[in-house]
């Protein structure tokens, strides 16, 4: 449950989630000296880690509506000012006298009630905030304390029309005097006591109350409210209407809301549109037939953002239950909150709606004639599910500006990568900024912190446009505290607004029905859940068009287990079957090429339910199944043949009639393979694999023996450039790994950009694995061979053989592939039992070998592979260079380098496809191309001979 802080006379520290911050004094006038001091202890709302290096904190001063009217601190310079010390128990304090630290001028310091705090690192990427709301840190200065005894601050009262009400205050400091208003109109005064009361009589109408306390040249002000039971009109509502906001499609001023609240009373809608007072104009109406609650605004004006929030009243609530809620819609497509949006910059998300003052949680944007995006791409032709290479990508991490725009701005950098599909992990909004998204409060809106929803759009049309699918990650085995359906039927002893379900939930259950609990679990057996479910499903598809969705976390759909039976969740369960096959139906129903993909992880004999569904029909569907084999596969690159059994990376191990596996060696939830290759790589003495550059040399490998594996592929990002960072790297730069006595404290934590700031792309040895991987990448989208079948030998060993084949290719195709990869410390003889004798050609460069005895060995170093097929690959020239047709030498380069055969032009670009230098060369073979004046990189060398045939070639600038 989130804990507001009570700031009394007599609290002798403040105390916020286990001691977050303390006050000494703890109360004290605004010239008086004070110690502030901050734990970080708990990660709750905490993204600085438990043992931050440098702590700023960032504070403002005001009154009780703004405590930050007077701010100090420059957000994001490290400069000195607000600058905290560690103390010897691991906590950072700082001593201010406030009036001195803010400047205040005789009038601010008169004025000043209320001071507002967040800590910081140095550059302001990562804060300590008051938990669990992750909202800002207030605390009460002066000696002149009011208390409202009656109601509760802050509360809302229901009442019947025409009733009676009561308000009571105590205040400390001797007699004060206080002005009750009402909806902004003054209907009360004291001019001098310590101990107010009021009975407001006679009330007919919703009361928005403001009790203003006054001592000397101190003004304290406390807010309550009074909800009127408008007693609910009953009416059917218009045909065709669905939960959540309906547009009128002929009328810009209207528009329909529909909310499901059951067992729920009566519901006002408050918003921008009625100064957040709502009439009994404003009640919504309850369809006799569904029992939903409905009502159209009028009035509304086009393309002007409105905010709004239900109050969902119960007039009998459950013991612990509130009799109301105040929350935003659980259709929301955008959603303002007053925790989060403040955090995030302009440059991200321009214009962005301001969240409307004196109100509390999430609220609503609604916006009528809105103006569609414009795609480029219409109808996107999709990769054909065997030919998928999926490139995940947490966009936090991608790089430092951790947005949407990097990633169109980089679209080269997956482009030349070759992979043909880029799968974003949750996007929908979520509790924060600094998250992995899948702590969901609102699955059909889109989290605000990497962008807009037209900068998201702009991606994946750019994508589209250069043949690359986009998946979105979806968390819906759950959702978390903010979530409307959760709060609208909640646990809420303490009144501060956010609890755990209740047995009145319709959409979520009380516990966990299964082992891996995270957040407030969903009951998936539910129709209402269902409902919710497919209407996420329609909008990501219809209104982003969202190629596929990788379902998190699958295992949770059942209703059969309990959280303490984890051998019920991992056995099989018909009711988990059924409704992801339902969900799966659905999504087919609106988009038939859709991709579908479950994080399962579980029994064959469950997976195989859904990789074999409707499999023949046409297009071809069948669930993929997400597979995990980040153990085999990092066994092999340490050089350790314990467990590097790889045989699984292959569908018909699993009992899959087509390929629906998605194999993977890396994902987000796994150790990086490159990190435990220099922890704890094997060595022969003269070849260790804890060295960088030997490690570096074992991941090509690594993708031969993976991603040509007949079936969908996935890479986690930078694996193709050797990220060897811990997936448990620490904010403070330290790594809290498995051999740490609390491991994993800090796998959540954002993580450093050394591919960028490193230039990785310009290493050779990194580079290498890039190139490697693009074109076998490349040569499983473009050789029918791969989509047919691997033989594997099931066992472990270090020396890999594979075998894959085509049977319905003719021996004049490339129809046979052989690969071979030698992962021990020492060079191997391999024999590779080739299907039949004759020319064999390296896939990866067309080089031949004749065949005169299939088991002839072929001796690889440590570290080494071989992609051999029947037939030379049609790897087009236009991408990829082929090392006997072009020498550029010397790569890497210095100043100069010259090419081994006659040009007429030579064309320079950089990675991401600038042209930063052209040659006319006269068809003069020994021409030195000059680049001394070019930054260091990797280039690309396009050449035209005198028939203008095209030749590319790529270059290391030293």
């Amino acid at each position: 449950m989130k804990k507001t802080l009570l700031f009394i006379f007599f609290l002798l520290s403040i105390i916020a989630d286990a001691q977050q911050i303390t006050v000494s004094p703890a109360v004290f006038q605004v010239n008086q000296q004070i110690k502030i001091t901050a734990s970080f202890a708990s990660g709750t709302c905490n993204t600085m880690g438990t043992s931050p290096t440098k702590v700023y904190m960032h504070a403002g001063i005001g009154n009780e509506a703004n405590a930050w009217q007077v701010v100090k601190g420059n957000w994001g310079a490290d400069d000195g000012v607000g600058l905290m010390t560690k103390e010897t128990n691991g906590t950072w304090s700082i001593t201010i006298t406030p009036s001195v630290y803010f400047g205040l001028t005789a009038t601010q310091q008169s004025a000043a009630t209320k001071m507002g705090i967040v800590f910081r690192n140095a550059n302001g990427s990562q804060t300590l905030k008051l938990a669990p709301s992750c909202s800002d840190f207030f605390v009460s200065v002066g000696s002149f304390q009011v208390t409202l005894t009656s109601p509760a601050e802050n509360s809302t009262s229901i009442v019947s029309s025409g009733s009676s009400f009561n308000i009571a205050a105590t205040n400390t400091g001797g007699a004060g005097s206080y002005t009750l208003k009402a909806n902004g109109v003054t209907i009360n005064t004291n001019a001098s006591t310590s101990s107010y009361s009021y009975t407001h009589t006679n009330i007919i109408s919703n009361q928005s109350y403001e009790l203003i306390a006054t001592q000397g040249t101190t003004t304290v002000s406390k807010k309550f409210a009074v909800v009127v039971n408008p007693n609910t009109v009953s009416q059917a509502m218009p045909t065709g209407l669905v939960d959540g906001i309906n547009y009128n499609a002929s009328d810009a001023t209207k528009a329909t809301l529909v909310l499901d609240a059951p067992l729920k009373d009566f519901v006002y809608v408050a918003g921008s549109f009625n100064n957040w007072q709502p009439t009994s104009a404003y009640a919504m109406k309850k369809d006799p037939s569904s029992g939903k609650f409905w009502l159209e605004l009028t009035g509304l004006v086009s393309g002007v953002n409105n905010t709004y929030q239900y109050w969902v009243v119960d007039t009998t609530p459950i013991a612990n239950s509130p009799s109301i809620v105040k929350t935003a819609d659980p259709y929301s497509t955008l959603v303002l909150s007053p925790y989060d949006d403040s955090s995030i910059p302009a440059s991200k998300y321009p214009n962005m709606p301001v969240y409307p003052a004196g109100q509390n949680f999430e609220v609503t944007v609604l916006k009528t004639g809105q103006t569609p995006y414009n795609w480029k791409v219409t109808n996107f032709d999709k990769p054909q599910k065997e030919k998928l290479v999926v490139y995940e990508v947490l966009v936090r991490d991608f790089d430092a500006s951790r947005s949407y725009q990097s990633l169109i701005d980089k679209i080269d950098y997956f482009k030349n990568l070759k992979i043909n599909a880029i799968e974003l992990m949750p996007v929908m909004e979520f509790e924060g900024n600094e998250s992995w998204g899948y702590n969901t409060s609102f699955h059909m809106a889109l989290d605000k912190f990497y962008g807009t929803s037209d900068k998201l759009k702009e991606f994946i049309d750019l994508c589209h446009q250069n043949g690359i699918a986009v998946i979105l990650d979806v968390a819906l085995n759950h959702a978390f505290g903010r979530n409307p359906m959760v709060r609208m039927w909640m646990n809420d002893p303490d009144g501060d607004g956010f609890g755990s379900p209740t047995t009145e939930n319709p959409y979520f259950n009380t516990v966990a029905k299964h082992t891996y609990s995270v957040g407030e679990d969903f009951n998936h057996q539910s129709l209402k859940t269902q409902y919710y479910v497919n209407r996420v499903i329609k909008q990501w598809i219809e209104e982003y068009k969202i190629d596929g969705f990788r379902w998190d976390l699958t295992k949770g759909f059942t209703q059969a287990c309990t959280a303490s039976n984890e051998s019920c969740t991992n056995s099989y369960q018909q009711d988990r079957v059924d409704v992801l096959k339902k969900y799966a139906d659905y999504s087919w129903s609106l988009d038939p090429t859709h991709y579908t993909i479950f994080e399962h992880l579980g029994t064959d004999a469950e997976e195989q339910q859904w990789a074999n569904y409707r499999v023949s029909e046409t297009p071809s569907k069948g669930v993929m199944m997400w597979g995990k084999m980040t153990k085999e596969y990092n066994q092999l690159s340490m050089g350790y043949a314990s467990e590097s059994n790889i045989y699984r990376m292959n569908s018909t191990s699993r009992g899959f009639t087509a390929n629906r596996l998605m194999g993977y060696a890396e994902s987000h939830d796994e150790e990086r393979l490159m990190y435990k290759n220099v922890q704890y790589g094997a060595s022969n003495g003269s070849y260790n694999v804890k060295t960088l550059n030997t490690a570096l040399s074992r991941m090509s490998a690594i993708g031969a023996v993976s991603l040509l594996i007949p079936g969908p592929k996935m890479i986690w990002h930078f694996g193709e450039l050797g990220m060897d960072d811990s997936i448990f790297s620490c904010n403070n730069g330290t790594v809290n790994d498995e051999t740490t006595t609390t491991p994993g404290d800090c796998k959540l934590d954002t993580k450093p950009q050394p591919q960028w700031t490193e230039n990785w792309l310009g290493d050779s040895n990194r580079n290498k694995i890039y190139n490697d991987w693009a074109k076998m990448i490349t040569l499983k989208k473009t050789e029918p061979v791969f989509l047919g079948t691997a033989t594997m030998v099931n066992t472990t060993t270090l020396t890999v053989n594979i075998k894959i084949t085509n049977s319905s290719l003719a021996s004049t195709q490339l129809k046979d592939v052989v690969i071979l990869a030698n992962f021990e410390t020492t060079a191997q003889n391999m024999i590779p039992a080739f299907q039949y004798t004759g020319a064999w050609y390296n896939l990866m460069d067309n080089s031949t070998i004749n065949v005169t005895n299939v088991n002839t060995p072929i001796s690889l170093a440590p570290g080494e592979y071989r992609i051999y097929g029947n037939k030379q690959a049609n790897l087009a020239i236009e991408d990829f260079e082929k090392g006997n047709q072009v020498n550029l030498y010397p790569n890497p380069v210095s100043d100069y380098f010259t090419l081994g055969f006659a040009t007429s032009k030579v064309d320079i670009y950089s990675i991401i496809g600038q042209l930063v230098k052209t040659f006319n060369t006269n068809g003069n073979a020994d021409y030195q191309f000059s680049v001394s004046g070019l930054t260091s990189g990797l280039y690309l060398v396009k050449t035209f001979d005198e028939n203008n045939k095209v030749r590319i070639v790529k270059f290391i600038k030293n």
